[in-house]
Formats: C-alpha cells, sequence, structure tokens
C-alpha cells in the first residue's frame, strides 16, 4: 500500500484486509457501479494512478463546487483500488440517491467500441463489489448494487434507463448496462465468489436508530465529552443514520464490537420501514399536490424523521412518501 496525495493505492488482497478492519459509522445500503469516462485508457500509463485520481478530485472541487472527490473507491485497468472520498460522507455521483451508498468508479470508457476492460480489473470489480457486499451485509440483487444508468439526470428518478440518462457505467460493462444484463452476467459472477452469503442482519442488539442532525459529530472512546476521540473511526456527517447499541448519561453507543459513542444531543431517533409496493413515489412536501422528485423501490429501507398525517419525511432535506406503502420493523 502506498499514499500520495491523501489517497492510499492497494491491490485486491490489500483492500481486502483493509476493508474488512475499516468501521463505519453511516449506515450503507447500497453500491454503486460507474466508469470515469474521461480519464479512459488512454490517459492511464501504468504509473499514474494517484495523479489520475488527484485530477478527478480538482475537477469535482474546482469545477462541480463538491466538498472532495465524488467517489470512494476508483479501480483502474492494472487492478489497482485508489481511495477517494471519506467513507463517513455520502457519495456526490448519482443525483438525489446518495445517501446510504458506497460509490466506486471504474476508471475507463466501456460505452461499446471504446476501451475493452482488461481482464484483470474486471476480477477487481468482481472482487472489490463482494468483498463490500459481504462486509456490509448487502444483498447481491439490483436494489443493493446499481448502475448509474439507471437514474434519470435531471431528476433522480429511477427509470432503469428509459430516457434520459447517462450510459454510466458503460454499454458494454459485463455485457451492457441495463438491470437484465446486471442480473444476467454481472451479478452471479459476485456471488460466485461469496459462499453462504446470507444477508440478514441480526438487530436483536439495536435499541434504535438515530439520525445525525450537526455538520459533524465526533466518535468518542466513551460517553463523555472529555474522553478521546476514536482512531479508528472518521467524524460522522449530518444526514447520516447511526445505529445504536447503548445509551449511557445522553451518549449513544453505535458499535455492537467497539467502544464508540457519540452524543445524543445531536441526534434525532428515526424509525426503520420497508417500502411495500413495487414503486413508490417521493415528493418535495407532504402531500400528493408536491412535486415528485424521486423514486424509491420495493424493499427498499428508508427511514422516518417526521410524518404529518399519512405522509412520512425520509430525509434531512425535503423528501417525502406516503406512509401507506411503508411496512415497520
Amino acid at each position: 500500500m502506498t499514499t500520495r496525495y491523501g489517497f492510499t493505492k492497494m491491490n485486491i488482497n490489500e483492500f481486502k484486509t483493509y476493508f474488512q478492519a475499516l468501521r463505519i459509522g453511516r449506515l450503507i445500503t447500497r453500491l454503486q457501479q460507474h466508469h470515469t469516462y474521461i480519464p479512459s485508457y488512454a490517459h492511464f500509463n501504468g504509473t499514474n494512478h494517484f495523479e489520475l485520481q488527484k485530477s478527478m478530485r480538482e475537477e469535482h472541487v474546482n469545477r462541480n463546487g463538491w466538498r472532495d472527490i465524488g467517489q470512494h473507491f476508483t479501480i483502474f485497468p492494472d487492478g489497482s483500488i485508489v481511495t477517494g472520498r471519506d467513507l463517513e460522507f455520502s457519495p456526490a455521483c448519482i443525483y438525489g440517491n446518495n445517501e446510504g451508498s458506497i460509490c466506486i468508479e471504474n476508471l475507463g470508457y466501456f460505452d461499446t467500441g471504446y476501451d475493452v476492460m482488461t481482464h484483470t480489473q474486471r476480477d477487481t470489480i468482481i472482487e472489490v463489489t463482494a468483498a463490500i457486499c459481504k462486509k456490509l451485509n448487502l444483498p447481491i440483487n439490483t436494489d443493493a448494487i446499481v448502475y448509474h444508468h439507471w437514474f434519470r439526470l435531471d431528476n433522480g428518478r429511477r427509470n432503469n434507463g428509459a430516457g434520459g440518462n447517462k450510459s454510466c457505467p458503460g454499454t458494454d460493462f459485463f455485457g451492457g448496462n441495463k438491470v437484465a444484463d446486471c442480473e444476467q452476467n454481472f451479478l452471479p459472477l459476485v456471488n460466485a465468489i461469496l459462499t453462504n452469503h446470507n444477508p440478514v442482519t441480526d438487530d436483536s442488539n439495536i435499541q434504535k436508530y438515530v439520525i445525525v442532525t450537526a455538520d459533524y459529530l465526533n466518535v468518542r472512546e466513551s460517553f463523555s465529552a472529555s474522553s478521546k476521540l476514536a482512531t479508528d473511526r472518521a467524524p460522522v456527517q449530518m444526514g447520516s443514520i447511526l445505529r445504536v447499541y447503548a445509551e449511557n448519561d445522553g451518549w449513544l453507543k453505535i458499535s455492537n464490537s467497539q467502544n464508540h459513542w457519540v452524543s445524543g444531543r445531536y441526534t434525532e431517533e428515526v424509525k426503520r420501514y420497508i417500502v411495500n409496493t413495487t414503486t413508490l413515489n417521493v415528493r418535495s412536501g407532504p402531500g400528493a399536490n408536491y412535486p415528485k422528485i424521486g423514486q424509491i423501490y420495493k424493499n427498499e429501507q428508508v427511514f422516518i424523521i417526521h410524518e404529518e398525517g399519512s405522509w412520512a419525511k425520509i430525509a434531512m432535506d425535503n423528501r417525502w412518501v406516503s406512509n401507506k406503502y411503508l411496512d415497520g420493523f
């Protein structure tokens, strides 16, 4: 593993060890797959991983106005994996659909007729996806593993590529960028790596869920403002959903295995629900008269922050759904 410009480069074996040891505060329920388009294979010379990652960060910060590089990881043609955005922060990769996600950018332009993915990069993409799903207990399906192509560019609604979409991660990404392509060509390869992967979460030790209301919330080694900051976990950001395993004098323990605590003063309790209808519209306010700003799908999890009548607020910004299409846990 080598580090430069604040990024770390590793091979797949190093990545597996690194990711398995990670402590991530925010709840993650989705993995995004992308291609970079630019830079493409023509820009990669075999040694300039850090320079290309740095140039993407500069583009995202200076041109797009984002706080950091958009993606959490970039996978290169030689199979190297380079870290990006802090995992405690949502990515900036799919408009309106970044909460609870990890973003992978695969370096290259994978539309038909352009870059032909190397076998090494192909194998690394599969193995990285499997390692993330195993660690985070994500199911291997097209609700948990998504392509950018399935979401409209203008409003972020999922339409599975019906119109107004990028081709990302490419029309030739593992045989295509449609939902059926993913199900037939990509997901079986991920499944083949995982043995007895049964993504059923044991919630028996979770007392409740909360959402972070401060810009940043420090994680400490004990339930006191004078205790040391946790060295293996970054602060969590506003809007992150946290699992709570214990409470003590206004402090919340957010790890089942580690002494990681946050001040409950900067959180609000939320309730977890699952979507029980095929497609559920997300609106900008608590009523059918408000504009549609997105969609969520059957079996997706949502967390209710506030309710007004038959409408439920599911994010810190104004994102509302009808609660009659939600089943509680």
